[in-house]
């Protein structure tokens, strides 16, 4: 979530958390590690009913400072009419993609007694989901010593190391089709893992090439200058600064400075000079309530924050998650390695002062380049300030890309934008030109998925191209510009034979899938026996052969005795017992139980129950703990 490199001075450091040590999990300098290493049996708190198929745990990136990138997958929840794996990371630099698994886009959200909760927006509907916690020393990822990363490409490169292992590991998913998303500074990683992958497929030594298929950024710190002018017409937009104004008056000031260093210097990712102007914004906003000094949440501007968090202390959600994430039986169960000495903390200060980019060429440099190779949706929240809608708008507006400038079809003639109903409400726009769409989600925060899980699974539908009709479901209310129908699916029941036979599909080779992480020590047992008890059968079968013809020649046509029958072997494999092929309908089912406030610890969001807007507590009215 958080984009910690615009915090820079020391009133806007947020606070590192000291954790216990983590259990004990598969060591990722063991080598040779197989799918069953990393099986994650149960989470403790998961609800009743199917529990989805999980891996996770660690794979070493630099073996040299022993450098492990922690990685969480979650197997499609219903298969659609191909297989696609969507990569999540969050931002920060820093920050651990784990807010994007439990509070965003996984399948699970914690309450407050620290259960765990269906999301009824989450995006393994139709997709295999991959959280990555990097670089490394994020999240539950490690390294030794001072080893942090420092520019963006030694981050790719990283990635591309854990992506080739990962699926040597796991060789079912190196053909499925691939999308990268997140959000926040993930706006800088996205672009560059995405062409390092281009440039991994063009080695001549790359058998098999990865399908990177398309790109979601979600209020994404892609390119700087106009992000960091966004501030003061943001600003002036939402009546926390007037033109002419004092603050006005040094919000102009900063602004001119801000692009007359990087007209001079050049551009570069951060800026620490151009931060003043978010700063000085939220240091305007600073006020006195029952004895505190509070702000501005500069992450949703309808709420406020103690000075200087000013946003720090948000979502409410990880007020239980941390906790959650640092009990034992939690790490043990998410294979976390003993090496990972410190607990789970949200955001890594040690990593975002390290990684500060300053070689690298911001990622708006790579977008038009890679527009021309793939699809690249950018969403935004309109109620984020720090990575704010302007900023995302003006982007698209200077960026010039196949054979065109910005949403411009035609000189003179511009991509309309086009009105989104979700479920009779109004939820936002989108805009589309050249490979590149721009939705702007109403009511949003810098954590869109955190706010409208199911319109940004609807969102994720529409940009896969999952196809409703040969699954089989019932597709949600959710029109663009005027559709009549609706056209995309976040749920429903599935009532086709060909939905069921996909089904059967996917639990046979899920089966078969299990047998095979098992290790080829049991295969191989397993095929002994088969072997052997076949070759018992065939001379059994011959026998009776021979017997029948012999009794049918002297007359005797019936078979005596009682012929034992061989049942089915038993297979030792905790991953077979967690196959249920589920269907949407306990989805729908649920989705008609009682309203939850989606501060209560995310069981509901504000689009679960008619499109409600969003809750939230006003400025100048008592909020609590934020």
């Amino acid at each position: 979530m958080r984009f910690a490199a615009l915090l820079t001075t020391a009133s806007f450091v947020g606070s590192a958390f000291a954790g216990t040590p983590a259990a004990a999990g598969a060591s990722p300098r063991d080598g040779g590690q197989t799918a069953g290493d990393f099986f994650v049996r149960s989470l403790p708190g998961q609800p009743d009913g199917p529990f989805p198929k999980m891996h996770a745990g660690h794979i070493e990136v630099d073996s040299e400072h022993n450098g492990n990138l922690f990685f969480w997958h979650i197997n499609n929840k219903h298969i659609a009419e191909k297989e696609r794996t969507v990569i999540w990371l969050n931002g920060g630099p820093g920050c651990s993609s784990m807010d994007g698994a439990l509070m965003e886009v996984g399948p699970y959200r914690i309450t407050e007694d620290h259960k765990l909760v269906e999301n009824k927006g989450s995006w393994h509907e139709f997709a295999n989901l991959l959280f990555v916690d990097q670089p490394v020393g994020t999240g539950f990822s490690f390294v030794d010593g001072n080893a942090y990363l420092h520019e963006l490409p030694e981050m790719a490169d990283h990635f591309v190391r854990f992506l080739t292992k990962f699926f040597q590991i796991f060789p079912e998913y190196e053909t499925d089709d691939i999308y990268i998303s997140g959000e926040s500074y993930a706006g800088q990683h996205i672009p560059y893992i995405a062409q390092a992958i281009i440039d991994r497929n063009a080695l001549p030594s790359s058998k098999i090439k990865w399908n990177i298929k398309g790109l979601l950024i979600g209020n994404g710190w892609v390119d700087p200058l106009p992000q960091y002018e966004s501030y003061a017409t943001y600003a002036y937009k939402h009546d926390i600064a007037k033109k002419g104004s004092a603050l006005g008056n040094k919000l102009d000031s900063l602004v001119t400075q801000c692009k007359t260093l990087i007209e001079n210097d050049g551009v570069h990712v951060d800026v620490p000079e151009c931060e003043k102007i978010l700063q000085t914004i939220l240091e305007d906003t600073k006020r006195t309530k029952d004895g505190k000094y509070v702000c501005w949440n500069m992450y949703d501007i309808r709420l406020e924050d103690t000075f200087p968090s000013c946003g720090m202390n948000w979502p409410p959600d990880l007020k239980q998650m941390i906790p959650y994430l640092r009990r034992k039986d939690v790490t043990s169960a998410l294979n976390v390695s003993p090496d990972k000495k410190s607990g789970w903390t949200e955001c890594a200060g040690s990593v975002s002062s390290s990684f500060r980019a300053k070689n690298s060429a911001p990622a708006i440099t790579l977008l038009p380049k890679l527009l021309k190779n793939m699809p690249i949706i950018l969403f935004s929240g309109d109620q984020d300030l720090i990575c704010n809608h302007i900023g995302t708008e003006e982007l698209i507006h200077n960026m010039e890309w196949s054979g065109g400038k910005g949403f411009e079809t035609s000189p003179g003639v511009w991509a309309p934008r086009h009105d989104w109903v979700f479920e009779g409400e109004a939820a936002g726009i989108y805009q589309s030109a050249r490979n590149l769409t721009y939705v702007l989600f109403y009511n949003a925060s810098h954590m869109v998925p955190f706010d409208f899980p199911r319109r940004t699974r609807d969102m994720l539908d529409r940009f896969l191209g999952v196809d409703i009709g040969e699954i089989g479901g019932s597709p949600t209310d959710s029109r663009i510009g005027g559709e009549k129908v609706p056209v995309t699916s976040v749920g429903g029941t599935p009532n086709s034979t060909l939905h069921e036979q996909s089904e059967k599909e996917k639990l046979d080779k899920a089966r078969w899938e299990a047998y095979y992480h098992s290790g080829w020590i049991a295969l191989i047992f397993v095929a002994t026996a088969a072997v052997i008890w076949g070759t018992v059968i065939c001379c059994a079968r011959k026998r009776r052969a021979r017997a029948m013809k012999y009794g049918r020649l002297n007359g005797a046509g019936k078979r005596k005795g009682k012929e034992r029958r061989m049942e089915e072997a038993e297979f030792d494999d905790n991953e077979l017992e967690d196959l249920t092929v589920e269907t949407p309908m306990f989805n729908r089912l649920r989705d008609a139980e009682m309203e939850e406030d989606r501060y209560s610890g995310g069981g509901g969001s504000s689009d679960e129950e008619g499109g409600s807007i969003p809750k939230y507590t006003e400025k100048g009215k008592s909020r609590g703990d934020t």
